[in-house]
């Protein structure tokens, strides 16, 4: 059994589609960033970061995983799915699992917070971050221009990007032109899996404002 503690965010929503596509039962806990219980000490014992996700594998010694793709590694690993088999099939996968945890995550998630949430408007700011992830988002395109997916095949690389991308809308940074990046979009919208995960822990329409915040300083 895993325990994972969460919050509708994009990061989180990374361990709860890879949790349902992999079929692994887990215990939901979901943290409230109002009461800042991921700044609990109980809390910081699983993660010194203070951020969600987290997981405790309670099958393993309860041995705690933060970060989320150190998450999905980690998933990947103990269960032989979602990565490919050979050496080099999985150093594609992990590379572009980088490349969303050190680009698209950190550059929209300022984007978020610039275009929405500054309280003062700075276009210069504003543009550097939406032009930057729109960039990230071509190089993503021209990848899967090549392959139906991020490493050839699913994987978490998919897995870790996509929640992001689910809400290029809310950084204010369009997909208009990119036909394989709009294919596979639909492609990941489509699994059953990502759909339940995306649900996970449901969003209540009263705590939208507060999620929407979440997504955008929770940007690791």
């Amino acid at each position: 059994m895993i325990d994972l503690y969460t919050a509708a965010t994009p990061n989180g929503h990374k361990v709860s589609i890879a949790l349902e596509e992999l079929g692994l039962p887990y215990q939901l806990h979901v943290l409230s960033f109002e009461q800042q219980q991921q700044k609990a000490p109980e809390f910081l014992q699983i993660n010194p970061n203070g951020r969600i996700p987290a997981i405790v594998d309670r099958d393993n010694d309860n041995f705690a995983v933060f970060e989320s793709g150190a998450i999905l590694y980690y998933l990947a690993e103990k269960t032989g799915k979602l990565l490919p088999a050979d050496a080099k099939g999985r150093s594609v996968a992990l590379q572009w699992l980088m490349f969303q945890m050190g680009g698209v995550g950190p550059m929209q998630g300022q984007a978020n917070v610039f275009y929405r949430y500054f309280p003062e408007k700075i276009p210069a700011a504003i543009a550097r971050y939406q032009n930057e992830t729109r960039r990230l988002y071509e190089v993503l395109n021209s990848r899967l221009e090549q392959v139906e997916y991020l490493a050839g095949e699913y994987s978490i690389a998919d897995i870790a990007t996509y929640p992001w991308l689910a809400l290029h809308d809310w950084a204010g940074v369009s997909v208009e032109g990119l036909d394989a990046l709009q294919r596979w979009m639909a492609a990941m919208a489509a699994r059953p899996a990502v759909q339940k995960g995306l649900q996970v822990p449901p969003r209540a329409a009263a705590d939208e404002h507060s999620i929407q915040t979440a997504q955008a300083m929770l940007v690791k």
